[in-house]
């Protein structure tokens, strides 16, 4: 765990620069907009270590799989979301050396991401090797009012010298990934070309065949003057485009680079017109000015807080953490395209491909379903609805028949393109995370109709799945499922994990239902449902029944504990507690062969399943399985901890709940598991709302109703959330002293407190 940044509110603060924990910082301090993401890499040159990183939203390349590719029905690539043209260059040399803060001595640094507005901003004195010193501020922000745009306001002063600069201001499409094979590159040259002012590179991804155009204009200011330039040229290369100026610095007088981008894609422009329309992009852009187009873009931040905020009074750490949270969530995903989704990484790294997992629909949908109009989380269902077609091509590919449809663990278009057989073929739960997800709409907005429109489609293509993944045990006198991995990566190819068993027989029932629902409210529709997928209703849905009645569940009557899966009491059972601190974490100090073994779990597995269904159990079986679980839970997953948090504070284990939230609120901004250099965990973020909300706020819909069960950890004097719901807005305020709830605005509402039923208007 790394604690380098200082506690704020509304902030992120680094003070001094250290190279150790830049890439860390590259990650936490990621701006984006929903269309582009970029890291916080330096304008300048950095010659240290550093992972570079532009992304666009929907623009991917298919690498050839390393790995089994030999095994039938394998995944023949690994989809990649691109480190993109790289729109934020600025070079600047001053007598022959290079500002590159890996040669030069630094002083004053300080970088702060003001999440309220969106805004990056960096500052430090640089001494070169001959003694020279310079002052350098830098701000930068993506638009989230116009999502193209990139803008940045860079001022250098010389503090004790008075001679010529040299400043190259580009666009690079030369760029590489890190986990590219063999230093493979994805690029390749379409068109460039530079004007003084301005410079434009277009690039097409190979396969794929994506195009993005890059430009930049840029000005040149000192005491609000342009500055006249001593030199001029045009340097135009490979991928590469760009303005060289000489000019001269006078000592103590600041000048100023404004740098405009606009960044375009192909999934939202005609080829033939990109080049035309980023310069339109950036007329409009440079016309504005930066101080207007950031006065646009913090008016949209001000107005996505009034909607998602959570306050915390008493503890800075945990309310940074959640406002963290909440920030890159909100500038990940926006719903405005229902072709984009949510990568576990987002726009901060190229770790997991960039690609769309079941995190999603597990953690994700709640999120933007409580803090986002409706339609925001119905584009995430329409996303997977368009890609059922593909989900049943998965599906066949492994030997499955009749419009059973699998839902990939890694995608980009909907076909499976995860590289190890482990998750692949055997992570089948998280086909039923897509109908999990659909039911979780239904109950929050009310709206049926979605299951006519899109949903039954879907279900029927997972219920067929699952009735031809069982199979039936002479033995057990059941149905089993073998061969799989639960959310638990720390087993693979068990028989029986609880989790997939129990899932898949609720998917059945539930299709079951939707069968029903369908049939009486819209008969027309559901006509037409039996004619695309060929469904036989009688005999597909008397097979469902009698599959999720007979369903085979593993449990330990002497514990009265439900098992993870067949032969898990054959482990040695040993308490985290119990480890050497040296073995932390596993997956980076222990052998596969050796976590395999072990009892340890990675993440909620058999607790997931709790969560999941949580009125399918009483309090007692609740307790004794977090008791017994918990123990063991190393937490190396990003999805773990918020988990742990909902079921500790139903439980009553307050001080469990609250270590918990602070380690799923601050796990990258500590760096708890070593690992954010690779990119933020944007999905388990998602994770850390709901451990306030669903956790300490005790939220949860039932019989269409808003029940809350609040209570206040020691450690605050109190906590807000909003929430829309079904057309209202409303603000919950919790403190020691009581809970006040506001209806903001819509009509009167009828909610449960602590199982009390209040009016509210």
């Amino acid at each position: 765990m790394k604690q380098y940044l200082k506690h704020h509110e509304w902030q992120i603060i680094e003070e001094g620069f250290d190279p150790h924990v830049n890439k860390i910082s590259e990650s936490i301090f990621s701006i984006g907009n929903g269309r582009m993401g970029q890291r916080a890499n330096f304008e300048e040159d950095y010659s240290g270590e550093t992972l570079r990183g532009s992304y666009v939203a929907g623009v991917y390349y298919p690498d050839k799989t390393r790995v089994g590719w030999w095994k039938n029905g394998y995944p023949e690539y690994f989809a990649k979301v691109l480190n993109a043209p790289n729109w934020i260059g600025i070079h600047i040399s001053i007598d022959n050396h290079k500002l590159d803060l890996a040669k030069c001595k630094v002083e004053d640094f300080r970088r702060v991401l003001d999440m309220k507005v969106g805004l990056l901003s960096r500052s430090f004195t640089a001494t070169f090797p001959d003694g020279k010193r310079v002052k350098v501020e830098s701000k930068r922000f993506c638009s989230m009012a116009q999502g193209e745009i990139g803008a940045i306001r860079y001022a250098l002063t010389p503090l004790n010298f008075s001679s010529k600069t040299t400043i190259g201001i580009y666009v690079d499409a030369d760029v590489v990934n890190m986990d590219s094979n063999y230093d493979e590159k994805f690029w390749e040259e379409v068109y460039k070309e530079a004007t003084p002012g301005r410079a434009v590179v277009t690039a097409q991804t190979k396969k794929t065949f994506f195009h993005v155009t890059t430009g930049m204009k840029y000005f040149i200011q000192s005491e609000g003057k342009n500055v006249d330039f001593e030199r001029f040229n045009i340097e135009v290369r490979e991928k590469f485009a760009g303005n060289v100026l000489q000019l001269d610095l006078q000592e103590g007088k600041e000048i100023v680079i404004y740098k405009y981008a606009a960044v375009l894609s192909s999934e939202n422009h005609p080829k033939d017109q990109l080049v035309s329309a980023c310069d339109n992009v950036l007329f409009d852009a440079s016309v504005k000015g930066f101080d207007k187009l950031f006065e646009e873009h913090a008016r949209v931040w001000t107005h996505k807080w009034e909607e998602c905020d959570i306050t915390i009074d008493g503890d800075v750490a945990a309310q940074q953490g959640i406002r963290f949270n909440i920030f890159q969530l909100t500038q990940t995903y926006t719903g405005e395209d229902e072709r984009l989704n949510i990568g576990p990484k987002g726009f901060t790294g190229e770790k997991y491909g960039g690609s769309t997992y079941w995190d999603t629909e597990a953690y994700c949908l709640p999120f933007y379903l409580s803090t986002a109009e409706e339609k925001v989380a119905r584009n995430l269902l329409v996303y997977r609805y368009k890609h059922l077609p593909k989900a049943i091509e998965n599906a066949r590919k492994l030997g499955f028949k009749d419009g059973a449809a699998f839902y990939p663990f890694v995608t980009m278009n909907g076909e499976e393109c995860h590289n190890e057989w482990e998750i692949t073929f055997e992570e089948i739960h998280r086909t039923s995370a897509m109908a999990y997800a659909i039911r979780d709409y239904i109950n929050y907005t009310g709206d049926q109709t979605y299951l006519s429109q899109y949903g039954l489609e879907v279900l029927i293509g997972i219920a067929r799945f699952w009735a031809q993944r069982v199979n039936w045990s002479t033995d057990k006198n059941k149905y089993v499922i073998l061969g799989v991995t639960g959310p638990n990566e720390y087993e693979n190819n068990v028989n029986n994990n609880w989790y997939t068993n129990y899932l898949g027989a609720w998917t059945l029932r539930f299709a079951n239902d939707a069968v029903e629902y369908v049939k009486k409210s819209d008969p027309k529709r559901f006509e037409e449902i039996v004619r695309v997928t060929n469904f036989n209703d009688v005999q597909e849905t008397q097979n469902w029944k009698k599959i999720s009645e007979n369903m085979y569940y593993p449990h330990d009557p002497n514990r009265g504990v439900i098992l993870q899966q067949d032969g898990f009491l054959d482990k040695e059972l040993i308490a985290v507690k119990d480890l050497d601190p040296k073995d932390r974490p596993l997956n980076q100090k222990w052998s596969w062969d050796r976590i395999l073994r072990s009892c340890f779990i990675k993440q909620a597995d058999v607790l997931q399943g709790i969560y999941l269904f949580e009125d399918d159990f009483d309090l007692d079986t609740i307790k004794r399985n977090f008791d017994f679980y918990e123990p063991m839970t190393v937490h190396e997953s990003s999805l773990s901890p918020c988990v742990h948090v909902i079921l500790a504070s139903k439980l009553g284990y307050k001080e469990k709940a609250y270590e918990l939230y602070l380690r799923t609120a601050r796990l990258d901004l500590d760096d708890y598991n070593n690992d954010t250099e690779d990119g933020c965990h944007i999905t388990s973020m998602a994770g850390t709302w709901m451990s306030v909300v669903k956790g300490f706020g005790g939220m949860k819909i039932k019989d269409g109703k808003l029940h809350f069960s609040p209570y206040t950890p020691d450690q605050w004097k109190s906590y807000s959330f909003r929430l829309e719901f079904r057309g209202r807005v409303l603000k919950i305020k919790i403190s020691k002293s009581g809970t006040e709830t506001i209806l903001e605005s819509g009509d009167p509402l009828e909610i449960v407190m602590d199982g009390k039923v209040i009016s509210l208007k």
